[in-house]
C-alpha cells in the first residue's frame, strides 16, 4: 500500500462520515462505528508489516 493513504485515509473518513451524519442522521451509530474500526484498521497495519 502507499504511504499516503495511511496521512490521508483517516481524515477522508472522518469528512465523509460527517457529512453523511449531516444527511442521514439516523446513521450516527453506524458511521461511528465503521469509523473506529476503519480507523483501527488504518493505525494496525503500519504495525503488521513490520
Amino acid at each position: 500500500m502507499n504511504m499516503d493513504f495511511f496521512m490521508v485515509g483517516p481524515s477522508l473518513i472522518s469528512l465523509l462520515s460527517g457529512i453523511a451524519i449531516l444527511v442521514w442522521p439516523k446513521l450516527l451509530n453506524y458511521i461511528v462505528a465503521f469509523y473506529l474500526i476503519l480507523f483501527g484498521l488504518v493505525g494496525l497495519v503500519p504495525l503488521v508489516l513490520v
